[in-house]
């Protein structure tokens, strides 16, 4: 019995067909609709309720970021799909869960599927404790945010997914912020507090006006001046932290909040 409602939306019928084609290869997966624009996506949204829509981009009368930010209240996970990769930005800023590159292949198309359908089950689980704990606790708030787990970063004409994992520390610099993965360094034309506000706070703690670290990544803290602290982090890589981000990231690291 499927188990995952999808919706595909692409003014392209030769490109719905070929999404759809490769979602009945999925036994779990029900495609609820097809649409043709933004405003028919919206209205079918509102009939079947989907958990995951593909969601192409160029569109006539309503685009796929208008179209996404229809949906929002909703919240299905969206992945958009475009034969231009000049649009991957923008895609993430509405929160897409994925952007796929036209044409793409079956293994890439699985990947965000699988991806997808565990966000799906994992956001289920959660409305099933919180309704468990209902008696104790109260509701969340419907529009909590959903931290996306990669960044998408243009590069000499490509763009580049860095996964939000993979990242050790930030630095900020001006309008831009460096993304410190191992060896490689990536720059990302946003500011600090843009950035944190996209990031998990359970994983990453602003620790000085110009840092952000991944906390996984800390091994040790050292004294050091006027109350601030070294973070040496599992590289030998040496941050400061300041005294007023000291309290919070102690109790992170001790208490595993």
């Amino acid at each position: 019995m499927p188990n995952f409602k999808v919706l595909i939306v692409d003014d392209e019928r030769l490109s719905r067909h070929r999404v759809r084609r490769l979602l009945n290869l999925e036994p779990d997966c029900e495609v609820t609709s097809e649409c043709a624009n933004g405003a028919e996506a919206v209205a079918a949204l509102k009939q079947s309720r989907p958990d995951i829509v593909f969601l192409d981009v160029q569109m006539p009368e309503m685009d796929g970021f208008e179209a996404a930010r229809a949906m929002a209240e909703a919240n299905p996970l969206v992945i958009f799909t475009s034969a231009y990769d000049e649009y991957a930005l923008r895609a993430f800023e509405v929160q897409a869960f994925d952007y796929l590159l036209k044409p793409f292949d079956r293994r890439r198309f699985r990947e965000s599927l699988h991806r997808a359908r565990l966000r799906v089950e994992c956001d289920r689980s959660g409305r099933q404790d919180r309704r468990a704990d209902a008696t104790a606790l109260p509701e969340p708030s419907r529009t909590s945010r959903v931290c996306p787990d990669r960044v998408a970063i243009r590069n000499n004409g490509r763009v580049v997914f860095v996964k939000l994992r993979d990242i050790d520390w930030i630095e900020a610099a001006d309008n831009y912020v460096c993304l410190h993965c191992g060896r490689e360094t990536h720059v990302l034309r946003e500011t600090m507090n843009e950035l944190e506000a996209r990031l998990d706070p359970a994983q990453f703690l602003r620790v000085h006006r110009s840092t952000i670290v991944n906390l996984d990544r800390v091994q040790e803290l050292q004294p050091w001046f006027r109350g601030d602290y070294r973070i040496v982090l599992r590289d030998g890589t040496k941050l400061t932290l300041t005294k007023s981000h000291r309290e919070k990231l102690e109790s992170r690291l001790l208490l595993g909040v």
